[in-house]
C-alpha cells in the first residue's frame, strides 16, 4: 500500500479541537465547509459541499491556527509537562488536519487542473509550515527537557514511546542543527516538496498524454471484443474517432500484454509503457529524478548521514542499508534463475508455434498464459467469470473479516461521495457496535492516480474521542453498463491486500492519533495486507466467493487444482521484477551527493548490471520516470519494504497454519498483538510479542519457489 502523507509533520498529527483558547477562523466564510468541523458521522468529509475554491483559504487559516496553536506551547512561561506540551501538540491543527485528508483524498483518487495548480503552490508552502515547527528551538528545548527526564515522569508506556518518537521526530528533522544549516534545511524540504509533487503530476499526465493509441481492429486481435469496443469508446472521447485507445497503467508490463496475439502491437504497447516520462516533452521526468536523487542526498549529508537511505532506513526495522543490500541480494541469483527457467519454457513454446524469435519482454505475459495452458492445461481467463467484484469483496474479503473477527459490513447510501462508484460502508463489531466506516473506490479514471491504496480520512484516537473513517482504492477497469467486473487472480490479492491494510485502520485502539492505525515503520505497514492476501485462497473462503457471475456455480474443482497448480510458474518473473525496481531505488538513494550521474537511462542500466538484474526480458515493475514509490516521496529508499514484509507475512502465515488458520481465536490474537497497537511499540518488538520468536525467511523462499 501507498498511505498518503495527509499529516503535516510526524510528531504533529492533530484531529481535535485544540486545548487553548484560539482566534475565530475568521479567514474562513461561514459557507466553507472546512469552516467548523464536518457534522456528518465520524466527521466524515462533506464531499457534496466541497468545492475547489474552499481548499486555499481553508489551508491559509488551518496554517495560520497551527501556528498559533504550536506558539503558544513553544512559549508557555509554565515548565514543560508531558500535557502542556506533547499532549498539547497531539490536539493542535485540527483545521490543516481536517483540511489536508480531503485534499489528499480528492488529489489521489479524483483531481482536477485547479487542485493540480494548488498542490504545486502549497507543496513548498507546507514545507516551510513544518520546518517553522520543526526547527521552532523553543518548542524543542520543551521536548528534550522532558526527553532527558523521560523515566522519572511516571508515563504510561504509550506516553513515553510518544515522548520518545516526537524527540527523535525532531531531532530527523534538523532540530540540533546550527542555524545557518536550519536555513540550508528549509531550502532543501521546500525544492524536494515542489519536485516531488512535479513528478507525481508529470506521471499522471504522461499516463494520459500517452495512451497507446491503435489504428486497426486487427491490431487488436486477441483481446475480448468488449475490450476492443470499451477501446474505441476511449478513443472517441479523446476525439479519435475510427481509432482504438487502450491507457497506460503506472506499471512496466501492461495488462492487454496477455492477450495480444499480434507481436507488433505488443511490442508497440510495451514501448510505449517503458518511455513515460524520458521521452522529451513537458512530462519528460529525468531532470526531475536527477534533481531529487541529488537533494535527498544532499539534504542527508547535512544531517549527518552517508546517503539518504542510510538517513531513511535508520528509523525502519530494516535499521541500515546493509541489511536491505543483504535481502535484496540474497534472493537476486535465485530469483533471476528461476526467471531464466521460466523464459526456457515460454521459448519452447514459441519454437513449437514457429515464431522465428527469441522471447522479449513483450511476449512474457502472453506466452506464460500458454505455458500454463500446455503445462497445466489452466487458462488465466477461466478464472474471471468465478471472480465477479461484488462476490469477492463482500463474500470474499469481507467474509474472512467476519470468520476473523466476527465483524459485519453493511453499505449505506445516506454520506456523499466525491464519484457515483464510491460506496461507503458501515462496519459493526460482533456485538453491534460501530466501528467504522469504510470507503472503497474500485475503478480506474483518467483524474485517479494508478496502484492501489489505503488511506485514512479520519484517524481513530481515545484522547480525540475519534472513530475512524478508513478509504481504499483500486485501479480496476469498469465494464460497459450491465457488464459485470470481472477480476484477474491478481486483482483478488489486490483487493484483499488493501482491505488487509484497512483492518490496521479500522481496529487501532490507540491514545494518541501519532500512532493510530498504519502509523508504523514503512518495512512493517505491509504485514497486514500481506497477511490478509492468504485468505483469498483459504479454500472457505475462495468457495464461499469463487462462484460463477451468471450461473452462480462454485469454481470446479479441477479448475481450483489447476490454478493452484500454476500458481508458482512466473514467481521467477515476478520476484526478478520486482527486485530490479526495488535495486533501482536503493541504488538512486545509497548515493552521495559528489556521485551523481547525469544520464538516467545510463544509470539503470549499469545499476542492474552490476545487481546481476540485467535479464531484457524481465525489465523492471518500474522505471525511474515513472517510479512514483521511489521518486514521487512515501516509499523513498523504501520500495524494499514490501519484500521485508513479506518475510514476516510469510512467517506470520506459518502461525496461522500452525494453529488452525482461519480461527475467530486466531484473529483475536492477531488483532490485539498486532492489529490493535498502531504504532505504539518498536515494530520488531512488537512482531516478536506475536510470534514469540524473530521472524525466519524459510516460509518467503518456500511460497516464492526460491528454496
Amino acid at each position: 500500500m501507498n498511505r498518503p502523507q495527509m499529516l503535516l509533520i510526524a510528531a504533529s498529527v492533530a484531529m481535535a479541537t485544540f486545548s487553548f483558547a484560539q482566534p475565530a477562523a475568521a479567514a474562513l466564510e461561514a459557507s466553507n465547509p472546512f469552516a467548523k468541523p464536518s457534522t456528518l458521522q465520524y466527521g466524515y468529509p462533506a464531499f457534496d459541499k466541497i468545492r475547489n475554491e474552499h481548499f486555499a483559504p481553508a489551508f491559509a487559516e488551518g496554517m495560520r491556527l497551527e501556528a498559533l496553536e504550536v506558539a503558544k506551547i513553544a512559549d508557555n512561561k509554565a515548565a514543560p509537562t508531558f500535557e502542556n506540551t506533547i499532549v498539547a501538540m497531539e490536539r493542535s491543527g485540527e483545521l490543516l488536519t481536517r483540511v489536508r485528508s480531503v485534499f489528499s483524498a480528492l488529489t489521489g483518487s479524483y483531481t482536477n487542473d485547479t487542485l493540480q495548480a494548488l498542490q504545486k503552490d502549497l507543496a513548498p508552502k507546507f514545507a516551510a509550515h513544518g520546518d517553522a515547527i520543526r526547527l521552532n528551538p523553543k518548542l524543542f528545548a520543551r521536548i528534550k527537557t522532558l526527553h532527558d527526564k523521560r523515566d522519572s515522569l511516571g508515563l504510561d508506556a504509550e506516553s513515553k514511546f510518544l515522548l520518545e518518537r516526537y524527540y527523535k521526530d525532531f531531532v530527523r528533522s534538523g532540530a540540533n542543527l546550527s542555524e545557518a544549516d536550519k536555513a540550508k534545511l528549509k531550502g532543501y524540504n521546500a525544492q524536494l516538496a515542489a519536485l516531488q509533487t512535479q513528478f507525481s503530476q508529470n506521471v499522471l499526465r504522461e499516463v494520459n498524454a500517452s495512451a497507446f493509441v491503435v489504428d486497426t481492429r486487427e491490431e487488436l486481435a486477441g483481446l475480448p471484443e468488449k475490450a476492443i469496443e470499451a477501446a474505441a469508446v476511449e478513443a472517441k472521447k479523446r476525439g479519435l474517432d475510427g481509432k482504438f485507445v487502450i491507457p497506460v497503467v503506472n506499471t512496466t508490463q501492461q495488462p492487454a500484454m496477455a492477450q495480444l496475439s499480434v507481436r507488433g502491437t505488443r511490442e508497440k504497447l510495451l514501448t510505449t509503457s517503458m518511455i513515460r516520462g524520458a521521452r522529451g516533452g513537458e512530462f519528460d521526468n529525468r531532470n526531475v529524478v536527477l534533481q531529487l536523487a541529488k537533494l535527498r542526498a544532499e539534504r542527508a549529508e547535512l544531517l549527518g548521514y552517508d546517503s539518504y537511505a542510510a538517513y531513511s532506513l535508520e528509523d525502519q526495522t530494516a535499521k541500515d542499508t546493509a541489511s536491505v543490500n543483504k535481502l535484496l541480494g540474497d534472493l537476486t541469483a535465485p530469483a533471476v534463475r528461476n526467471a531464466k527457467k521460466e523464459a526456457a519454457e515460454i521459448q519452447q513454446v514459441i519454437d513449437a508455434e514457429k515464431g522465428g524469435f527469441q522471447v522479449g519482454a513483450q511476449d512474457w505475459s502472453y506466452y506464460s498464459d500458454k505455458v500454463r495452458t500446455a503445462k497445466y492445461a489452466f487458462d488465466a481467463n477461466q478464472l474471471k467469470p468465478y471472480f465477479e467484484f461484488n462476490n469477492v469483496l463482500e463474500k470474499g474479503a469481507f467474509f474472512a473479516a467476519n470468520q476473523l473477527w466476527g465483524i459485519t459490513f453493511k453499505q449505506r447510501t445516506d454520506l456523499p461521495t466525491y464519484d457515483p462508484d464510491v460506496r461507503v460502508y458501515d462496519v459493526f463489531e460482533e456485538n453491534g457496535e460501530h466501528l467504522a466506516i469504510f470507503v472503497i473506490d474500485p475503478y480506474a479514471r483518467s483524474n485517479k492516480r494508478g496502484g492501489a491504496w489505503m488511506s485514512s480520512l479520519v484517524d481513530q484516537s481515545f484522547l480525540l474521542n475519534q472513530k475512524p473513517v478508513i478509504t481504499n482504492n483500486l485501479n480496476l477497469t469498469k465494464p460497459a453498463a450491465g457488464e459485470p467486473t470481472l477480476l484477474t487472480w491478481d486483482e483478488v490479492r489486490t483487493t484483499f491486500h488493501e482491505l488487509g491494510h484497512a483492518t490496521h485502520g479500522w481496529f487501532s485502539k490507540v491514545k494518541y492519533p501519532r500512532f493510530s492505525g498504519t502509523s508504523v515503520p514503512r518495512d512493517y505497514v505491509e504485514l497486514p495486507s500481506q497477511v490478509y492476501e492468504m485468505w483469498m485462497a483459504w479454500p472457505e473462503v475462495l468457495a464461499n466467493y469463487a462462484r460463477h457471475y451468471q450461473t452462480g456455480a462454485p469454481m470446479p474443482k479441477e479448475l481450483l487444482d489447476k490454478l493452484r497448480a500454476a500458481q508458482r510458474f512466473n514467481e521467477g518473473y515476478r520476484t526478478t521484477e520486482y527486485l530490479a525496481a526495488a535495486v533501482l531505488d536503493q541504488k538512486w538513494h545509497q548515493l552521495g551527493s559528489k556521485q551523481m550521474p547525469s544520464d538516467v537511462i545510463a544509470f539503470e542500466q549499469q545499476a542492474l548490471k552490476e545487481a546481476g538484474l540485467d535479464f531484457a526480458p524481465v525489465p523492471p515493475r518500474y522505471r525511474s520516470t515513472y517510479f512514483s514509490h521511489a521518486m514521487g516521496g512515501g516509499y523513498s529508499a523504501g520500495y524494499y519494504s514490501y519484500l521485508w514484509a513479506e518475510r514476516l507475512d510469510a512467517d506470520a502465515g506459518e502461525w496461522f497454519k500452525e494453529n488452525g488458520g482461519l480461527l475467530r481465536k486466531n484473529g483475536d490474537v492477531f488483532r490485539q498483538k498486532v492489529l490493535s497497537r498502531g504504532g505504539t511499540m518498536d515494530a520488531v518488538e512488537m512482531y516478536r510479542d506475536f510470534r514469540g520468536r524473530d521472524p525466519v525467511i524459510e516460509p518467503l523462499l518456500e511460497r516464492r519457489g526460491l528454496n
